[in-house]
């Protein structure tokens, strides 16, 4: 992910890992729904990448931190479509 930095304006879920979206949402209590984990990130510091991502993932609730990271997969074949 380093060599697109130029890509910058471009917030894209492609740039956004498991990893750097679990380490955004800790201390999310679960279930949690799209608010919170916008709210957590916020309070993580996310980076813009992973915050566009939790702006479009559907807003419903969240059991575990796995259910959100299946809105990676999700996210990134609509972008693919």
């Amino acid at each position: 992910n380093l060599n697109n930095k130029e890509d910058t304006d471009m917030p894209d879920n492609e740039n956004v890992s498991a990893a750097e979206l679990q380490e955004c949402l800790k201390g999310v209590d679960y279930p949690a729904d799209r608010n919170e984990l916008i709210e957590a990130a916020k309070d993580n510091e996310a980076p813009q990448n992973v915050m566009v991502f939790l702006e479009r993932i559907p807003d419903k609730e969240y059991e575990t931190p796995v259910d959100v990271s299946k809105e990676l997969g999700n996210a990134n074949d609509n972008m693919a479509a």
